[in-house]
Order: structure tokens, then sequence, then C-alpha cells
């Protein structure tokens, strides 16, 4: 059976190795994907699990996953649709929120967690399985039940940067058309390279660039955060910014010892209808 594929895997084990490594308060607390993905013994002694090496990303990924976790509890939204949601387990950890929540993935990778929520005895979201070059997500999430006159949070990250420009568009614009008013739309974009002030932080952000080209999977869409938030203004939302490292240490790191604080390549767009 297919498996989730390792960028999935990755930001799992992230998010867990932010609750083994990092001195409380934590923020997020979720070593959950990690009993999902079930790594081999050794997983902690991988190259892209080294805990000094990724401290920045790994920060980022926990930064943006608790921005949008806020986003979900503080709207008072019933609705929470994931796009490629991995091995997200929002579901399972906030059920007491009562929020349903829609996962948006391939159909295999859905029949793999699927699996694993039931050996683990943890919830199950609503699973929407997506073959993205046949199927229109849309009316896919519609039939499974979401109802696009009640206001929701839709979220897609670690995404964009794969995608070409003209599909990220077509998102923007499809997401802007669909919600109804007073519903959020969360994306993570990278920003270009030379936006990257920091000389640690560019030197491995090429080397990040690299990675994903020689496995198949390259960097192919960067924006500005003016950028992004003018397209999305265009796609017909009412409002865009773009949210920052700088916002995510004021909002979780400014009262941290450790110096811990997210990379300032990937920014996150918050667009509302």
């Amino acid at each position: 059976m297919s498996v989730p594929d390792h960028t999935a895997v990755r930001v799992a084990l992230w998010r867990a190795l932010h609750v083994l490594v990092e001195a409380p308060p934590h923020v997020l607390d979720d070593e959950l994907g990690l009993q999902l993905a079930a790594p081999d013994d050794g997983w902690r002694d991988r190259p892209d699990m080294a805990a000094d090496r990724t401290r920045t990303m790994r920060a980022g990924i926990v930064a943006r996953a608790r921005f949008v976790e806020d986003l979900v509890i503080d709207s008072g939204v019933a609705q929470y649709v994931l796009l490629g949601a991995g091995l997200d387990t929002f579901a399972q950890r906030r059920a007491e929120t009562g929020v349903r929540v829609f996962e948006i993935d391939q159909p295999a990778t859905q029949l793999w967690k699927r699996r694993r929520l039931d050996e683990l005895g943890l919830a199950l979201p609503t699973f929407v399985p997506v073959d993205f070059e046949r199927d229109t997500w849309l009316e896919r999430l519609i039939a499974a039940g979401f109802d696009p006159a009640t206001p929701a949070v839709v979220a897609s990250t670690g995404v964009s940067m794969y995608l070409a420009r003209d599909t990220n568009a077509k998102t923007l614009r499809d997401v802007a058309a669909a919600l109804a008013p007073g519903s959020t739309f969360a994306m993570t974009f990278m920003i270009p390279i030379e936006l990257v002030s920091d000389p640690e932080e560019r030197t491995i952000r090429g080397f990040a660039e690299q990675g994903a080209a020689k496995s198949g999977t390259p960097f192919i869409s960067f924006y500005a955060a003016d950028e992004i938030t003018a397209a999305a203004r265009e796609a017909g939302f009412a409002r865009a910014i773009a949210i920052t490292a700088d916002d995510y240490v004021a909002r979780y790191f400014a009262q941290r010892s450790d110096g811990l604080r997210p990379a300032m390549s990937e920014q996150l767009l918050v667009a509302t209808t």
C-alpha cells in the first residue's frame, strides 16, 4: 500500500522533534504524526533530522501549523479544510472544538492514513480523496458534505512552491469564488532566495532547493509578500495579508530563552472573503 511522500513524513517528524528536543512551552504539541509515520528506531539519526541544523525550519513548521490552528479556533468556524493534508492531526488532537475537518489528499495516501488511524484507535476526519490530475477538488469536497454557504477555513501549507504560478492563481480564484463570506484561506508561499537576508538561512535554502530538484519535486514558484497579497485581492478576496517570521516570533517565540525562531523563507498568506 502507498505511503505519504517523504515531505509529509518529514513535516510530521519535525513536529514531533520540536516536542522532543525543544524546552517547553512548545509552540505545537504534536507527537501523533510520529505515531502515524512509525519510522525506524534510528529516525533521529537521519541527516534531515539533525536537531541543530534543522531548528529554524522545524520552528517554521510548528509556527505555521499553530497559526492556522489558532485561526480555525479563534474564528469560530464549523468547517476546516486541509488541501494536501498529509499526516496532519488536528482532527485527533482538537476534537473538543467540534470543528468538522475535511482532509483532501491523494486516494492512496488517504487509504494508508485511514488504516493507521484505525490501528491506533484514533478519530477519523472526513476524507476527501482527490486525484488532482483528474478531479475537481471543490466538487469532491461538496459531495463529501462541505457546506459552501457556511464560513470555513481552508489551508494549504507547503504546497504552492511546487506548483506553477498559473495553478496557484487558479486555486486563489476557485477558493475566493467558492467560500461563503467570513471565510479564510491560508496558504504558505516561498519568498525568492535573494530576499533571504540571513546568510546561513540562504545557504540552507539553497541546499533545500537542490534536494527538491534531485528528488523530482523542484521549487518552481516564489512570491514577494506584496505580490502574493495583490494576487489574492485580484482573485476576489476582500482582504489579504502576509504573516512573516517576525509575526510568528511576536506570537509564539518572544518569551523563549533558547533563541529558537523560524526561518524567514516561508511566509503565510491569509486571505478573507
